[in-house]
């Protein structure tokens, strides 16, 4: 049975700090999205740069705007959790941009029965600044995800996962690179049913990480998964890290 009914409300959250460079690409791949029960939220971490003129420029589209200084990333998202009200919370960076005008619709009618799953998820396209395509995201998303998906790695990217506001904890703010690796985790555990809407839903601004926060970050994944899916497992599935850090 095609299921015409849910109209479920999407609470869109960018966080931005000095992002004035690329936040209007964001602003306008939500703006001109014909499904139109959304609210868009913007956490700004006191910017200097020109980003508050930008958010000024498209104020009756954005619903909710704070701009204050704050204690990282995952603190600026955890603000924005509490602002939002829709069924579904989707975090877009400034640069990144939702991947079709009709990708909130699409992902809407790929959704069938009459219960909103717990989480939805899709694909990911890395784009350059100019939005021109680069390649598919490396890791992709599993036909069946579950809580233990993520031990190979976080398979589907962070702002191509959805997920129900009722499911949805504040991010733990001992992890300061990788806490969107564990909230997806706990989420996922939590969840009965993760839709796959088989498409691809966010274009994501390949912006390369330092190296120095990359190794931080590794390190900090691993210790979230040693805390989910034991340390054993952790060991086994990422033996070659554990050689490298070694030897290094």
């Amino acid at each position: 049975m095609h299921n015409t009914h849910l109209h479920p409300k999407f609470s869109i959250i960018t966080v931005t700090y000095n992002a004035a460079k690329v936040l209007e690409d964001t602003i306008q791949s939500i703006v001109t999205q014909t499904y139109k029960n959304t609210e868009y939220i913007i956490v700004d971490g006191g910017s200097t740069d020109g980003t508050l003129e930008i958010i000024q420029k498209y104020k009756e589209h954005i619903h909710t705007v704070v701009s204050e200084p704050d204690k990282g990333l995952y603190d600026a998202m955890n603000k924005g959790i509490k602002l939002a009200t829709g069924d579904y919370i989707c975090f877009l960076n400034a640069g990144d941009g939702l991947h079709e005008d009709d990708t909130l619709q699409q992902m809407v009618h790929s959704i069938t029965g009459t219960e909103l799953p717990d989480v939805l998820y899709g694909e990911t396209e890395i784009v350059d600044s100019e939005g021109h395509f680069l390649h598919m995201r490396r890791l992709s998303a599993p036909e069946k995800l579950t809580w233990k998906s993520f031990k190979k790695g976080m398979l589907v990217c962070h702002q191509a996962f959805f997920a129900r506001r009722d499911r949805v904890e504040p991010y733990d703010l001992q992890y300061r690179f990788s806490a969107d690796f564990d909230w997806c985790i706990r989420i996922m555990k939590k969840a009965k049913v993760l839709h796959n809407t088989h498409l691809t839903i966010i274009d994501y601004l390949n912006e390369g990480m330092t190296t120095q926060n990359q190794k931080a970050s590794l390190k900090e994944r691993f210790r979230i998964m040693a805390k989910h899916y034991g340390m054993t497992s952790t060991i086994m599935h990422h033996a070659w890290f554990v050689l490298r850090l070694l030897y290094k």
